[in-house]
């Protein structure tokens, strides 16, 4: 039996391949070029075709992983001017809010009504608030505050959000029509009514009331965003492919399922973070979230908001703390949308 030869070009700048019963079939001149490159032509190196880029290591091998989701984004996400903005911004303040000493020396606590409503002065860059509270520490201390409700709140409707909406997205039938019916009931309650009424009657003064009403009503938001993102994810080839394989529900849900559905919600979970801040702050303004002795911006927003006059500054340095925090977490968010969306790339 004759061996097969090489391909030999033809008049028409194609190539001719024998084969192995002695005849020749044509070749288009892309596959004619991609034969001489497989052979070490003059398109093609020594090493049989493999590629000596970037990625290649040593004998021609690739040495670089494929590119996934999160890697592309990560990679997107440290040349985002906005992420790297907010991201120090966020650090800053969770520093503060872990260690406060590093940045000051005073007692929010400590007070002297002989300088109550006085301006800036030396030590005392923000001046006094109406009980004479250096404004500057109450301002430093009350990140810890916003910090821990925010996370908190955010985690907590994340998992509730998130297990409560997968299950129903995944399964369907009875359990799915009852989620949607019991969400809606829930998108029918005004967020700051719901919390006049219910910490109304709240007499604690921890952050632990504030958490726990901010995940009763925020969970149904991110449980819609799960239930959405598993019923697509579900539908793909690759899932199909395990559950023909055997694969059990619980191996296709936590394996092949929730990290391709688990995008959407950590985008709309950090946005959220912020506007539980703002929550926080806006009900202790009102006088149903937290309460003194604890260190809040919204606290102290309400306490100064009689002197706005006088004494702006009493406001103004909480509030802008406020304002600032919130930003960064919006911020962030949007920034993680933008490089965790396929359609934006």
């Amino acid at each position: 039996m004759p061996e097969p030869q090489s391909p030999r070009p033809d008049d028409n700048g194609g190539a001719i391949a024998a084969t192995g019963a002695g005849g020749a079939m044509d070749l288009a001149t892309s596959e004619g070029g991609t034969l001489e490159r497989q052979r070490g032509g003059p398109d093609g190196g020594p090493d049989g075709g493999r590629g000596s880029g970037p990625e290649a290591g040593p004998g021609g091998e690739s040495t670089g992983r494929p590119h996934s989701l999160w890697s592309d984004a990560w990679r997107d996400l440290r040349r985002n001017p906005v992420f790297v903005l907010s991201g120090l911004v966020i650090v800053f303040l969770v520093l503060i809010s872990l260690w406060p000493s590093l940045i000051t020396s005073g007692n929010p606590l400590s007070c002297d009504l002989a300088r109550a409503q006085d301006g800036s002065r030396p030590g005392h860059p923000f001046g006094f608030n109406g009980q004479g509270c250096d404004v500057y520490t109450r301002t430093v201390y009350g990140a810890r505050t916003s910090v821990v409700v925010g996370v908190l709140a955010s985690l907590g409707v994340a998992v509730v959000g998130s297990v409560l909406g997968g299950l129903a997205g995944f399964h369907g039938g009875f359990w799915d029509a009852v989620l949607s019916r019991v969400t809606d009931i829930f998108f029918g309650i005004p967020v700051v009514l719901g919390g006049l009424v219910l910490l109304s009657v709240v007499t604690s003064s921890t952050v632990w009331p504030v958490i726990g009403f901010m995940v009763l009503l925020g969970w149904p938001q991110i449980s819609r965003i799960a239930r959405g993102s598993v019923i697509t994810v579900k539908q793909n080839d690759f899932v199909q492919a395990a559950r023909a394989l055997g694969a059990s529900s619980p191996r296709l849900m936590l394996r092949h399922i929730l990290p391709n559905a688990v995008a959407p919600v950590i985008v709309v979970a950090t946005i959220a973070l912020g506007t539980f801040i703002a929550l926080e702050a806006t009900l202790s303004y009102l006088g149903v979230g937290l309460k003194p002795p604890t260190v809040s911006w919204g606290i102290d927003i309400s306490d100064a908001s009689p002197y706005i006059r006088n004494s702006p500054h009493m406001l103004l340095w909480p509030a802008g703390a406020l304002a600032v925090t919130v930003l960064a977490f919006i911020m962030l968010g949007d920034a993680v949308r933008d490089a965790l969306d396929p359609k934006l790339r």
